[in-house]
């Protein structure tokens, strides 16, 4: 069987997995609603400020907590593999014919489409309260390409640091330790125009504020360059995740 087929067998497996318990799904949207009904609420002044760059502040936050979302989704994901370890699932996987790599490929794969499906559901929720995507239709789903690319990345990466160190404490310290300094230190909440030198220094360099930067533009429907670099960008970011979750699944079979 080829590389291809046995991810997509995986993924089907892990797809099965979370279609019997689809309240997991709804559960992990409760933070991002919450982040949209109460923080566009309660900061929608915010674009008084001179040099906002949005008109609505629901409808500036809606493509950052995407994003967020795809972050933290991402990130949790190698609790999965923790389990499957733990239960001598992958040391299974390991006697069969299946392609080594494809076991993390699928659980990547996975993860990205979740968060596909949460990041549309996201968007509804935008709407709903207010939010107007001027790039129409496509520029709203032009918004999963930056936030799945996001969220393969860090469920790549999630998925390394969980066979590196086969715990799940460690795994949730690494996670919250930093998780929020990444959203933060982006354009989830505030106008770039905005930001602290020193802040604006940092999101130029982190991955979340491009996923943003990338989500942003693609509702505006106006800056179609800004969402190909910064999803380049991501790209070779998932390279680099990937790189590291094979390298620690190579180095974990070497330690069986």
């Amino acid at each position: 069987m080829s590389f291809f087929a046995d991810t997509w067998y995986l993924f089907q497996r892990h797809l099965l997995a979370t279609l019997r318990l689809p309240i997991w799904i709804a559960v992990t949207l409760i933070q991002p609603f919450i982040w949209l009904a109460l923080f566009g609420q309660l900061f929608r002044r915010v674009v008084e400020i001179p040099g906002f760059e949005a008109p609505s502040y629901i409808e500036f936050l809606t493509p950052g907590v995407v994003v967020m979302n795809a972050l933290f989704a991402a990130a949790w994901s190698g609790m999965g593999l923790i389990a499957d370890l733990n239960d001598g699932v992958v040391d299974r996987m390991l006697a069969t014919p299946v392609r080594r790599g494809a076991l993390i490929a699928a659980r990547v794969l996975h993860a990205s489409f979740t968060i596909g499906i949460q990041s549309l559901i996201i968007l509804a929720l935008g709407l709903a309260l207010g939010a107007q995507f001027p790039g129409g239709l496509l520029g709203a789903l032009a918004t999963l390409v930056p936030s799945m690319l996001l969220g393969a990345s860090f469920a790549a990466l999630s998925s390394g640091i969980a066979l590196m160190t086969r715990r799940e404490e460690t795994l949730i310290a690494i996670v919250n330790f930093f998780g929020l300094p990444l959203s933060f230190l982006s354009a989830s909440f505030m106008s770039a125009a905005l930001m602290p030198d020193w802040v604006l220094s940092i999101a130029t360099i982190n991955p979340v504020n491009w996923a943003v930067s990338a989500a942003r533009a693609a509702v505006a429907g106006n800056d179609w360059a800004t969402v190909a670099v910064n999803c380049g960008l991501l790209a070779l970011v998932l390279a680099a995740t990937g790189t590291f979750a094979t390298q620690a699944f190579r180095a974990y079979r070497r330690a069986a």
